[in-house]
């Protein structure tokens, strides 16, 4: 192995020429080591083509050439090879050419290289100290690559195309033995148009002559922050908003069209070229956010209730498959039951009656059934709330402030304050459930909210693991929780330990010009858990987003400057907009939009057949509704 440097940082290199490791300056290591997951034949610049004369990985070099500098390598593969340089100083900067060395065409339909990025969760003190996020932008030309330490720290590792075109990413290595914990193997694309055609508005073949090469560059280097990195870059096409309502006009930057605007909703996709090189972004049209609530909340009352029970059951909000029209049963599945994240459906519902939207007279009939069901089958006397209308001796804390939350809408304050002692009684003050905060002020119960949130200060950043060992669903409730008590107890909670917490919740996300990633944050495994497809990978933009808005939204101002206070307006705009591709004008939804172009070879970039849990997304929406419009 050889070592060699990467500005402050150092780039181990194997015997075989593949990178084995990235030593951040701090120490940290920025890929994944050998292990469960990780292995030799995943290293960094090993690969695979697709071609219509035959396919291919390649590991083993057929030449090393090692200077003083860096390495050169050559593979040879079928009719093609592959020449690799690496060079290291202040910058790492590889180059990549496939040459057609057959006395006939091929046309090349996938070329991946790895990029083993340690985008994982094994606790939240490693992973805040020990593992990176990896913010993925393959837009073509402007393609980059963002890995950030997930405390938020600087510097970051930023990998930028100069030559050349990346127009997809694509996962590897996930399995149900890694679970929701690890985010799989990375493989940035030249195209990944053989495998998923659609993905990411279009991909280009690349048809090679005899003895014709496709080349490309990357550079990578460590900046303080991700303006730094975007400053060292000049992206053919770019835009500061990518969501806009129908018939409104979004301003676009660089060698495309000079703005975009369209009558229909949904995800538009604008192209720029500089004549050599091409680039794409991706904005969405959305219809008003009444218009699209009105629309959401006739298609649940009309299909994803069950009337063809006898009991209070009928009035549930369940799962339902876009594709067949059927309702899905859950059997052991929770995730598909009719309870737990059902309960967006319903507090959807409130959200909208409240707004004095849709019928009324509907609504609370609809309500009033719900509330039926919740109290024959799922909310004892005492306060606990059961997992779903089957399974009644499980307890899971995530339940029970969305219950209180519907009971309180529903007039009933005292229910919904026993759910919250109840969950407290059942070991909240160590568990972080979702909208604690908020729900514990508007109760009063500051005695709760106050002990809450300095349990969790004490905790410092080894937070309890939760159903994911470390994920943004924990770092989002834990700066809602605190953020709550700060508010009602300034003298108790200080808020430099807000601030200090803050970098953990803006790291799981960057700003990439996709309508989807903008501020986005990563979550990699709820296709599998929720949706019919059962696909793990990147889900963008998940529902739970939205707990970042919440916190960005309700920020204390008196901590940030007014840039940052800008920003977080931004961001959190941005979230809502975001989540509302998810809703198609008839009403209809997907519970999860995976993202990759493929997931263990598996096509992706796919909306999942199945309508679920994502109606969170319009209830944070109309909560925050001074966001969309």
């Amino acid at each position: 192995m050889e070592i060699f440097r990467c500005g402050a940082g150092t780039v181990h290199v194997g015997d075989d020429g593949a990178v084995e490791q990235v030593v951040h300056p701090d120490g940290r290591r920025v890929l994944l080591d050998d292990g469960p997951v990780h292995d030799s034949l995943h290293a960094w610049g090993k690969g695979f083509v697709i071609t219509d004369r035959g396919s291919h990985r390649f590991d083993s070099p057929a030449m090393v050439r090692w200077r003083q500098t860096g390495i050169d390598l050559l593979y040879q593969f079928g009719e093609l090879e592959l020449r690799v340089g690496r060079r290291f100083g202040d910058q790492w900067t590889e180059t990549y050419e496939l040459r057609n060395t057959a006395a006939d065409p091929v046309e090349i339909g996938a070329l991946a290289i790895s990029t083993p990025y340690r985008d994982v969760y094994t606790s939240s003190r490693e992973s805040l100290t020990g593992a990176v996020h990896a913010h993925v932008w393959t837009g073509g030309a402007d393609a980059w690559v963002w890995a950030v330490p997930m405390d938020g720290s600087g510097p970051g590792l930023g990998l930028q195309l100069k030559e050349g075109e990346l127009w997809a990413y694509s996962i590897e290595s996930r399995e149900p033995g890694t679970s929701s914990n690890v985010r799989g193997h990375i493989y940035l694309h030249v195209t990944d148009h053989a495998r998923a055609p659609h993905a990411m508005g279009g991909q280009p073949a690349v048809s090679l002559a005899p003895g014709q090469s496709y080349r490309w560059t990357w550079q990578l280097a460590w900046y303080d922050d991700l303006p730094a990195f975007h400053a060292d870059r000049e992206p053919l096409i770019n835009a500061d908003q990518l969501a806009a309502e129908v018939g409104e006009t979004i301003q676009l930057a660089g060698a495309g069209p000079s703005e975009v605007s369209s009558d229909e909703p949904g995800v538009m996709y604008v192209d720029a070229t500089d004549g050599k090189r091409a680039a794409r972004i991706a904005v969405l049209f959305h219809q008003p956010l009444q218009e699209i609530a009105e629309r959401r909340v006739r298609f649940v009352l009309d299909r994803q209730r069950r009337p063809e029970l006898a009991d209070s059951r009928r009035y549930a909000f369940v799962p339902y498959d876009n594709d067949s029209g059927l309702t899905v049963l859950s059997s052991a599945w929770r995730d598909w039951s009719d309870a737990r994240e059902r309960i967006g459906m319903a507090l959807l519902l409130q959200e909208v009656r409240a707004r004095g939207w849709g019928d009324r007279a509907e609504l609370d009939e609809a309500l009033a059934g719900y509330e039926q069901f919740v109290r024959e089958h799922l909310v004892d006397a005492d306060g606990t709330v059961h997992d779903d209308s089957i399974h009644k001796t499980a307890v899971r804390l995530y339940n029970f402030p969305w219950f209180a939350r519907f009971l309180l809408g529903q007039g009933d304050r005292a229910g919904a304050t026993r759910i919250l002692n109840r969950y407290y009684e059942l070991g909240g003050d160590h568990f972080l459930a979702f909208d604690l905060g908020p729900l514990l002020s508007e109760l009063g119960l500051r005695d709760h909210l106050v002990r809450h949130a300095r349990t969790f200060i004490e905790y410092g950043d080894e937070l309890p693991p939760h159903e994911v060992n470390y994920e943004q669903s924990m770092v989002a409730p834990l700066l809602e929780l605190l953020v709550a008590a700060y508010r009602t107890a300034p003298d108790e909670i200080d808020g430099a330990e807000l601030s200090r917490r803050l970098p953990w919740l803006t790291a799981f996300a960057a700003d990439q010009p996709d309508v989807r990633l903008r501020h986005v944050p990563i979550r990699h495994w709820d296709g599998y858990w929720f949706g019919r497809l059962r696909l793990w990978g990147d889900v963008f933009p998940h529902y739970w987003s939205v707990l970042s808005a919440a916190v960005y939204a309700g920020w204390p101002r008196e901590l940030v400057d007014t840039e940052q206070a800008a920003w977080l307006d931004a961001a959190a705009d941005a979230i809502l907009r975001a989540n509302l591709a998810n809703f198609a004008a008839d009403g209809s939804a997907t519970c999860a939009f995976v993202y990759p172009s493929c997931v263990n070879g598996q096509p992706a970039h796919v909306a999942d057949p199945l309508a679920n849990d994502q109606d969170w997304a319009l209830v944070y929406a109309i909560r925050h509704s001074d966001g969309p419009s």
